[in-house]
């Protein structure tokens, strides 16, 4: 089979393809974004949402999106039948079209259920052979080799003898945001926290507690969905600068328009920490966040705490899960419980965790259970509505 050249596959509006890769079990999330956002051709993948549209979009998709982690742009992709054939068909794309000779890149391989390749490096290895040797044959020089800050990083994604090579238009995962320089032993994943407010549902239409807030990343992520701010904003690079139809008047226009589609919130957002220090980061990191809303956080112990009026309450809680102490834990999460049960009536809320033992300490039958990852670990996102009475009486 011939090389598909992927990159020419355009239809008249100039639209090709790209994959917004994420974290198991937002797939649903990411595609409801890209739909919001205007994309075409939407299909859910694992771990992945592909997608069609042009340069704007994009710019767009890494600047919006809340739940992805990178968009990779799909160049080309064939069948190979060998180490020689794979070498071949590397060699024939026109790489002088994407990099100069002074210019470097880097490649990173995922190999699947190969009988060629058994070794994602070595995977790499060819491939840069294969680059650098069409350029020696063609200009008599090379471009380098750079992992820390290449031009051009490709990735190579193997399944049997499928190979599909795409160039990563982000850099740098879409998670770091540009506003967390202050963190925790454990710090939450910007994606992960922004993906399960978007899971919630919260309707914005409540106040926002994060009762065991850390440095603060639940909180400034919902204080974007509030006001619909771009996540990635406070980036200071996207790769996709340094490839050659890199077009910053296209670039500030997608700002632009992204700047005006802020909207106002007009209900609060608050956290606490039992820690002074972590309280102190939070209040850093949401000054750099430059949110433009009311985020209070102060050293409290919500185990001492209650709620004193039944307007909504809307809370969004990542407690400790260290399996190591897993007596403490089921303390804890019992005690978690408890509090929610008898001081925040009146209040919707989410619990996410690893401890899937320590769950059932909690005391409080879960509306909702939804299977995620955080960190590598299997973790649930519980669902608790609190209201005296009964459901009916609620209803």
């Amino acid at each position: 089979m011939e090389i598909r050249k992927l990159m020419k596959k355009k239809d008249n509006n100039q639209n090709f393809k790209m994959i917004a890769k994420t974290f198991h079990g937002f797939e649903d999330v990411l595609a409801d974004e890209l739909l919001g956002l205007g994309a075409q051709k939407i299909e859910k993948g694992l771990r992945s949402v592909s997608f069609y549209g042009d340069k704007g979009f994009l710019y767009k998709s890494n600047l919006c999106l809340r739940t992805a982690l990178k968009i990779l742009k799909p160049i080309f992709d064939f069948r190979f039948k060998d180490l020689d054939d794979y070498y071949k068909k590397i060699y024939d794309f026109k790489w002088e079209d994407l990099i100069d000779i002074d210019s470097s890149f880097v490649i990173n391989s995922v190999v699947f259920h190969s009988k060629v390749f058994n070794n994602s490096k070595y995977t790499s290895l060819k491939a840069k052979d294969a680059i650098v040797d069409r350029f020696r044959d063609k200009f008599k020089n090379r471009p380098n080799i750079n992992s820390d800050n290449p031009d051009l990083k490709i990735e190579i994604h193997i399944s049997r003898n499928y190979c599909t090579v795409s160039i990563d238009s982000s850099g740098e995962s879409l998670h770091k945001r540009g506003y967390k320089k202050y963190n925790s032993h454990a710090p939450l994943n910007e994606v992960l926290a922004a993906g399960m407010v978007l899971m919630s549902g919260w309707d914005k239409k409540s106040d926002f507690l994060d009762p065991m807030c850390g440095t603060g990343t639940i909180l400034i992520e919902a204080a974007m969905i509030a006001r619909n701010i771009a996540p990635n904003l406070n980036r200071t690079f996207f790769a996709f600068e340094k490839w050659k139809d890199w077009d910053e008047n296209l670039f500030e226009l997608i700002e632009e328009s992204a700047l005006k589609k802020m909207i106002e919130f007009d209900y609060d957002l608050y956290g606490f920490d039992i820690s002074n220090t972590m309280i102190k980061k939070a209040e850093k990191n949401i000054e750099l966040s430059q949110v433009d809303v009311d985020i209070e956080v102060v050293a409290k112990d919500f185990l001492k705490s209650s709620k004193d009026d039944k307007d909504e309450l809307f809370i969004m809680i990542n407690p400790p899960y260290d399996k190591r102490i897993s007596a403490d834990v089921k303390i804890l999460y019992k005690s978690i419980g408890d509090v929610l049960k008898n001081n925040y009536q009146f209040s919707n809320v989410w619990i996410i965790t690893a401890n899937l033992e320590a769950i059932k300490s909690i005391g409080l039958r879960a509306s909702k259970k939804i299977k995620l990852f955080n960190a590598g670990l299997e973790s649930r996102l519980l669902n608790y509505q609190i209201y005296p009475g009964t459901k009916k009486i609620k209803k």
